[in-house]
């Protein structure tokens, strides 16, 4: 975080994001919503940041209330890009944040990201506190894995161009936030065939 930036300005901004986010949830009553938002921990992380590397223990989950966030891999000295993740999505890596394995993908900041922060002890601890949170937390853990699920089974059953295609139907912004070669490393093409993908179908439109 750059010196020049007024702290007390970024953790006004930072809560307000929590704020906003937890009141879309209608069963929290406005009491509820700042005392939770008071118990949690959140992050400005700048572009570029790296939150977890190859090989880390996972100790923290993140869930994303404005920003981007990258998930790769190096295979062969090369990032394969297999997730990105915007507004209100999570980051989690199950395997290694359950079980303490170590990580075999990296977590990266594409944009200045605000970031609610999970713990395992400080979970426990805020389901005892607002028992309303077990119920919130399983509805939105059901819908992503849900969607992770289909975007997966999509992504094994289609070419290149349809995922691309499916971008721009689903996920349009991506396309202005996220680097082409990032992209194209997304959909599991080289930059170039990438540039080709899109001249064609800008002259089919």
């Amino acid at each position: 975080m750059n010196n020049r930036n007024n702290i007390p300005e970024i953790d006004a901004r930072l809560r307000t994001e929590l704020t906003t986010y937890l009141s879309k949830f209608q069963t929290l009553t406005s009491e509820e919503v700042e005392a939770i938002a008071a118990n949690m921990k959140v992050k400005l992380y700048e572009k570029g940041s790296v939150l977890v590397n190859e090989g880390d223990i996972c100790h923290e989950c993140y869930f994303v209330l404005k920003g981007c966030l990258r998930q790769f891999r190096l295979v062969n000295g090369i990032e394969k890009t297999t997730q990105f993740y915007t507004e209100e999505q999570a980051a989690v890596f199950f395997t290694s944040y359950t079980t303490q394995a170590k990580s075999e993908s990296y977590l990266s900041c594409v944009e200045d990201s605000i970031l609610l922060i999970g713990e395992p002890a400080k979970e426990t601890e805020m389901y005892q506190k607002f028992p309303k949170l077990i119920e919130i937390t399983r509805q939105m853990m059901e819908q992503d894995f849900g969607k992770t699920q289909d975007a997966l089974a999509y992504f094994m059953a289609s070419s290149p161009e349809e995922r691309y295609l499916n971008l721009l139907e689903n996920r349009p912004d991506l396309l202005q936030r996220v680097p082409q070669h990032q992209l194209a490393g997304y959909i599991g093409v080289t930059p170039e065939s990438l540039s080709r993908i899109r001249k064609r179908i800008l002259k089919e439109k």
